[in-house]
């Protein structure tokens, strides 16, 4: 899979803000690479200069080899961007929308024609397609705001969570539909806040906080560094004097965490320790309420790399 983008130390601050601080990756042609992070992580910096909306203080981008900033206007006609506002016009309706945006790409006559009625069928909303956009549903608006993004069947498509705040049939949709676009050979970049979104749709993964980027790969690769952990999540009712390193005695045990009256306690896997961790407890005079078992999993490594969920 050779390379459609890439970007070469990016930095980007806000007054005394370091929001990037000098980040590189690329873009395989063909892949649906996933951008993943905290809020303030600089995801959305990031999306923003890629769609040139936004320019960064030093760095480099390069399109199928050329910087975009010598190409700018052929670059923003090999792009989709979907953003995290809904960008329709809600008194036109859904066709018309279509007919404008794929528009200013420059389609006209039967090449327009056939790409809204495509779209249309893309966004499953041929019997609404005279209908105004203020009489649709969300789940609608959000559908019909990436068909307007991929009307001209970009090479490119740059999405910033499609999904926010919409039904679970609408998002199914949304996500069925980016896989469609990767086998019609689109690339796709695609920022979210849900994890069971990125292990459905995502080629490769990028970990990003604090302006840098901590680990990119596969789902399954990132997962490899955890596999032969798992992590014991245990719930007491008053969480007394007991310290940390009376955890360490116990075999297997390699991180614990206190939230509060939470443990949270990471032990190689195929050491059978619980039972000794729970003895432990009870020697301290700690009533156990609740005892949780997580293997590996994305949202392990995310908190692993980042000390925080993903939507704390």
């Amino acid at each position: 899979m050779d390379n459609l983008m890439t970007v070469s130390n990016l930095k980007k601050s806000f007054k005394e803000n370091i929001v990037l601080k000098g980040i590189s990756f690329e873009i395989r042609r063909g892949e649906v690479l996933c951008f993943l992070g905290p809020n303030g992580a600089g995801k959305s910096t990031t999306i923003n200069i890629l769609t040139a909306v936004l320019g960064s203080d030093e760095g480099e981008i390069c399109f199928k080899g050329n910087k975009i900033s010598k190409r700018l206007r052929s670059y923003k006609q090999s792009i989709g961007i979907v953003p995290q506002d809904i960008a329709l016009y809600e008194e036109l309706s859904a066709e018309s929308n279509l007919r404008f945006f794929a528009s200013l790409y420059g389609l006209y006559g039967s090449r327009l024609d056939d790409a809204v009625e495509e779209a249309l069928i893309f966004a499953g909303l041929q019997d609404r397609r005279k209908d105004k956009v203020k009489t649709f549903s969300g789940g609608m608006k959000r559908r019909l705001n990436i068909a307007c993004a991929i009307a001209h069947h970009p090479e490119l498509v740059i999405m910033d969570e499609p999904t926010v705040g919409i039904d679970p049939q609408s998002r199914n949709h949304i996500l069925s539909s980016i896989k469609k676009l990767q086998n019609q050979g689109m690339t796709v970049i695609y920022t979210t806040h849900y994890m069971e979104e990125v292990e459905v749709i995502s080629s490769r993964i990028i970990i990003m906080d604090h302006g840098t980027i901590l680990a990119e790969g596969t789902k399954e690769s990132l997962k490899e560094d955890i596999e032969n952990e798992k992590r014991y999540i245990i719930e007491v009712e008053e969480n007394g004097t007991i310290g940390h390193d009376e955890f360490f005695a116990v075999e297997g045990v390699k991180t614990v965490k206190t939230d509060g009256n939470t443990f949270e306690i990471t032990s190689l896997k195929g050491v059978e320790n619980l039972d000794r961790i729970i003895a432990l407890l009870s020697d301290h005079g700690e009533k156990i309420r609740n005892i949780t078992s997580e293997a590996a999993s994305l949202e392990t490594v995310f908190l692993k790399l980042t000390g925080r969920k993903l939507r704390d």
